[in-house]
């Protein structure tokens, strides 16, 4: 499937328009930033393709920066269209939320005064066959991404984030895989780690404990103390004593009541 799409046109319909995609007319007119794979090519016709979206008009395009897997992108417009096509779409609200003379004021549309520390932004989508809006409340920290943008018009911004998250929350069939590029995208981590070796953890869990708790002493789990002999007489010699029950040496009362101190 992959290879046929890289080099026959798939058509579909968007809004009563035919669009036709190859992976030709992707690479060359649709990406932006480094060289896509035609893999990646082929999940982006696919998803324009289900989601009925047009790239020519910049509803959806193809992302790809840093050696990092590319990221499938979809405009705002293209979450407000689909929404609105839904039968049960009822309209919605939206504003900051900013910290003024030491309150919180939840505002209406992006208007902020210049005095107002922007702390996010909510937004309501309301649907006629729910009795409670859907609402979505998020944080400039969190999604703002210290880019021109963001630093010149951070209230529509921020605003426009979280109108995007309401909408994929209230509409999950319909907007559930779509994302802006300024939302986080929870796929996004995995898909820049999936090659990765896992790391090994070999952190013993009484050593964890033990570094937490600075005040609390070095104790050595149950586990260590039947390696074997040889690791019992080291630390015996670091003031650590150990006594023989049944063959098996044990921790001493002290490292036992210590343990469970930690536990």
């Amino acid at each position: 499937m992959s290879n046929e799409l890289m080099t026959k046109a798939v058509t579909y319909e968007v809004n009563n328009e035919e669009v036709k995609l190859s992976g030709q007319i992707v690479k060359q007119y649709l990406t932006s930033g480094q060289a896509v794979t035609d893999q990646e090519v082929t999940m982006f016709i696919q998803l324009c393709r289900y989601q009925h979206l047009n790239p020519f008009l910049n509803e959806a395009y193809l992302v790809k920066f840093n050696g990092k897997p590319a990221q499938i992108i979809t405009s705002k417009e293209a979450f407000m269209k689909r929404a609105e096509s839904n039968p049960n779409y009822a309209g919605l609200k939206a504003g900051c939320i900013v910290e003024r003379d030491g309150e919180l004021i939840y505002t209406e549309g992006a208007f902020t005064l210049k005095t107002d520390n922007i702390l996010g932004a909510w937004a309501d989508v309301i649907r006629k066959d729910r009795r409670e809006p859907t609402h979505v409340e998020i944080s400039m920290d969190e999604f703002s991404k210290s880019q021109a943008t963001w630093k010149n018009m951070p209230a529509t911004m921020i605003r426009k984030t979280a109108i995007v998250n309401a909408l994929r929350e209230a509409f999950p069939q319909d907007l559930g895989a779509l994302y802006t590029e300024d939302d986080k995208n929870p796929n996004e981590a995995t898909q820049t780690t999936y090659k990765q070796e896992p790391e090994v953890n070999t952190t013993k869990t009484a050593d964890v404990l033990a570094k937490k708790f600075s005040g609390a002493p070095q104790i050595k789990s149950v586990e260590n103390v039947q390696e074997s002999e040889e690791e019992s007489n080291n630390a015996s010699n670091h003031g650590e004593t150990t006594e023989p029950v049944n063959g098996v040496e044990e921790p001493t009362a002290t490292a036992e009541v210590e343990q469970g101190k930690l536990l």
